[in-house]
């Protein structure tokens, strides 16, 4: 189990400290591109790690897990999400600056401007509610907690480069789903919502689902 607290605690350090805080100096001293080559491959160090810590950890139960239908809606939603998150158009997953000086509110970003990391924080929290032991909180509760933080960190990230282009385009979107709309501050358009990226979405559940037990 220390492995993989280690490996917890690395992964959350990572993306919250060095994507974090420490970002600027990292970035200044090795340049964007090598920063972002450092960190893709101390990401999918970090990832390695937490699989294989995971599978050596011991059984410690904490709750009964959830019935079945709960992750399967769960992680239905997020591949949905995942799906739409996909292509250019969203400032939050592109090089923002190259949209323009108006920065597009349409599609899924009227429902959330963080899809993908929605996605990711559906997906583990849906193996949480049937994870309920010790390895899965450290495993799934750090990549719930990295997903979460990285919403707010893109958005500073985003403010501090953009300015009042994503002022405007922050005010129009949120990053809780639907929360914009709710608030009168956006609406909700589904004939901008592609049906083939729907399709996208439920045949990458469909498959996720057959090879479940393989993986």
């Amino acid at each position: 189990m220390l492995s993989l607290a280690l490996a917890a605690l690395f992964w959350v350090v990572l993306h919250l400290v060095v994507a974090g805080p420490l970002r600027p100096a990292l970035a200044g001293r090795l340049g964007e591109m090598g920063y972002s080559g450092v960190f893709s491959v101390l990401s999918a160090a970090g990832l390695v790690w937490l699989a294989l810590a995971y599978r050596g950890a011991p059984y410690e139960p904490l709750w009964a897990p959830a019935p079945f239908w709960v992750p399967a809606v769960l992680v239905f939603l997020g591949f949905v999400l995942l799906a739409y998150s996909l292509g250019p158009g969203n400032p939050t997953q592109v090089a923002a600056e190259r949209l323009g000086p108006e920065l597009p509110v349409a599609g899924i970003t009227r429902i959330t401007r963080h899809p993908m990391l929605w996605a990711f924080a559906l997906w583990a929290l849906a193996h949480l509610t049937v994870n309920g032991h010790r390895a899965g909180v450290l495993l799934f509760g750090a990549i719930l907690v990295t997903a979460l933080n990285g919403m707010a960190s893109i958005d500073r990230k985003r403010a501090a480069r953009l300015g009042p282009a994503w002022d405007d385009f922050a005010r129009r979107t949120s990053r809780l789903p639907f929360a914009a709309i709710l608030a009168g501050r956006g609406e909700l358009r589904l004939g901008e919502l592609a049906v083939w990226r729907l399709g996208l979405g439920i045949a990458l559940y469909a498959a996720a689902l057959w090879l479940h037990g393989f993986l």
